[in-house]
């Protein structure tokens, strides 16, 4: 991630934790930091786990989620609900994108479709000022297309072997 993205995020939160005489803890900072350091969708275990292993900095799970509360309130992190997962996303210089999210294993990964962002954009909406978007594409990724179509080829091997046996 850019630098400057994550300074600008550093101020956002200075002034909001200075505006609302909130303290201005390490463990924010360094959350924030992490979460900025991330390319991808993330967990609240996966942060955790990012935390200790590249930061050494171990936090409780509560503080995590308040945290990361407290970041989707100033609109620096955006939350998914995809399938029966949580996962999370920096989002500050991010005006919209898309998501594959496969049904078998639950992976999300991000698209660029501009014909979509474009058709966002110029969409006219009523007492309503948009900030962004994001799209759930569901679907099977490639991977797990790969195992069903081996299970299924090995079913269907099994199958036949059964029936020479009985003639």
């Amino acid at each position: 991630m850019r630098e400057s993205v994550k300074e600008r995020v550093k101020e956002i939160l200075t002034h909001y934790l200075e505006q609302n005489n909130y303290r201005k803890t390490p463990e924010r900072y360094t959350i924030l930091d992490a979460v900025y350091s991330t390319t991808d969708h993330f967990t609240l275990e996966e942060l955790g786990d990012k935390l200790v292993s590249e930061y050494n900095f171990l936090v409780s799970r509560a503080t995590l989620y308040n945290t990361l509360k407290l970041f989707m309130e100033l609109r620096l992190v955006i939350r998914h609900r995809v399938q029966s997962t949580t996962r999370y996303e920096a989002c500050y210089d991010n005006n919209g994108h898309c998501h594959q999210v496969c049904t078998m294993c639950g992976r999300v990964t991000e698209i660029q479709s501009q014909p979509v962002a474009d058709a966002i954009k110029s969409l006219r909406t009523k007492r309503f000022h948009k900030d962004g978007f994001t799209l759930y594409i569901y679907g099977i990724c490639s991977s797990c297309q790969a195992v069903a179509t081996r299970k299924a080829r090995l079913e269907e091997k099994r199958k036949n072997q059964k029936n020479d046996k009985k003639q």
